[in-house]
């Protein structure tokens, strides 16, 4: 029974690992407060341009916000939103912003196009496409292509871990594009997620899977990952966490993570708000390849 449910009892106790709306007493809230801080941090920041294309597709645009005055190669961060891979936009996550853009650094927030209209494969290209033109134009906002940080929340966090993966030689691009990672409350194994409630929208296939499961694919590479999740996160991400730092640490590669106190899985964002919040002083430290102890 247990092979059925991907070691879950019951398929009612899959769905509910797995279920973030349920997590939380009241979804509403957070999403509420999502809205209303993007929109708080959209306009306390005086620099920034919104809706610019990175590729062919409404869908593909990002949000990209610089700290004023504007010093002439910024670090750069380029952040991923959640969503299950089939809500929300970049917009909805304005707050992250607020904290790195105090701190000096720019931030690139991606807005990709969603399941079902498109399989996650398209979207880990789509993103990738994001990082691609951000280090290709970055000298002409202001930021250093040179220092690139790629961070995510929930399926952000997958989204994440699969840019680190990138072969950027497709692309043109030096090996060491991205310098570090930070997943957030992320997801690493998709295998799960297709015998659950979410398989109508995401569709996964035994190739989406093997191929876009980080889990299945890490090798080894110089880019640094910290990785974090909140104690009242459901315990499937944190699991997933757990697995997916023991896998990337086997293949030689360099992580560390935290637990965020008095978190849930929203709230797990509340440290980008300023520059002295713990969110904010992770990404800076990976710019100097800092791993948080």
């Amino acid at each position: 029974m247990t092979q059925l449910f991907s070691g879950y009892e019951t398929q009612a106790a899959l769905d509910a690992a797995y279920d973030v709306e349920a997590s939380v007493p009241d979804f509403m809230i957070y999403a509420r407060r999502f809205m209303e801080d993007s929109a708080a941090a959209e306009a306390a920041i005086d620099d920034k341009q919104l809706g610019i294309a990175y590729g062919p597709t409404l869908m593909e645009h990002l949000d990209l916000y610089r700290p004023s005055p504007s010093p002439k190669k910024a670090p750069i961060f380029v952040f991923v939103h959640g969503g299950y891979w089939k809500s929300l936009t970049s917009r909805v996550f304005s707050m992250v912003a607020p904290g790195p853009v105090a701190a000096g650094a720019c931030v690139v927030n991606v807005t990709y196009d969603l399941c079902p209209t498109v399989e996650i494969g398209e979207i880990v290209r789509q993103v990738r496409a994001a990082v691609a033109w951000t280090y290709r134009n970055a000298e002409s906002f202001g930021g250093d292509p040179d220092r690139i940080v790629v961070g995510g929340h929930s399926a952000g966090g997958h989204l994440t871990a699969t840019t680190l993966l990138t072969d950027w030689s497709r692309y043109g691009l030096p090996d060491d594009t991205v310098k570090a990672g930070f997943a957030i409350s992320g997801l690493f194994d998709l295998t799960p997620l297709a015998g659950s409630f979410l398989q109508p929208s995401l569709r996964l296939t035994p190739t989406t899977i093997q191929n876009d499961s980080p889990l299945l694919n890490v090798r080894k590479l110089a880019a640094p990952l910290a990785l974090t999740w909140g104690d009242a996160d459901p315990d499937a991400f944190a699991g997933q966490s757990r697995r997916f730092e023991e896998a990337w640490q086997a293949s030689g590669n360099r992580s560390s993570s935290f637990v965020l106190p008095n978190a849930n899985h929203f709230e797990v964002l509340e440290g980008f708000k300023t520059r002295d919040g713990i969110m904010t002083r992770t990404v800076m430290d990976l710019f100097d390849g800092k791993l948080p102890h």
